[in-house]
């Protein structure tokens, strides 16, 4: 138990969070291959950035003590985010990229997704801080 949270409710606020976790990066994808098609694996670029702002909100309003820590992290940090993110997708996208031969794309993906995630994080996280105050 934690914070009085049964096992089986944080298992519960996890599976909720990872069925829409998962839902929702696959609606996602389906769009962004409608919108830019193949070329480039933008949609695993988008869940990631967009997860890690996620992530970064989350973490600030932790910290700032505006939510809960045990049920907010398990429902969106474990569950939500752990099936919407894509690092290993990222991982499997970068390595065809380079299987085929398109090196160029392959380092982009790795810059792009690297810099822009960190960047996302930082952005949420702040943003929690500034409204903060």
């Amino acid at each position: 138990m934690t914070n009085g949270i049964s096992n089986l409710t944080l298992y519960t606020l996890i599976a909720i969070g990872g069925g829409s976790g998962a839902c929702l990066r696959f609606y996602i994808s389906q769009l962004m291959l409608n919108w830019l098609g193949k070329g480039f694996p933008f949609a695993t670029l988008a869940v990631n950035i967009s997860g890690s702002l996620i992530m970064g909100l989350l973490y600030g309003l932790i910290e700032e003590g505006i939510i809960e820590v045990s049920v907010y992290r398990t429902l969106i940090g474990i569950g939500f985010l752990g099936a919407f993110t894509t690092f290993s997708t990222f991982s499997l996208d970068t390595l065809l990229l380079i299987q085929q031969g398109d090196v160029f794309k392959a380092m982009m993906n790795i810059v792009l997704n690297v810099s822009l995630c960190l960047l996302g994080a930082a952005i949420g996280y702040y943003f929690v801080s500034f409204i903060g105050k």
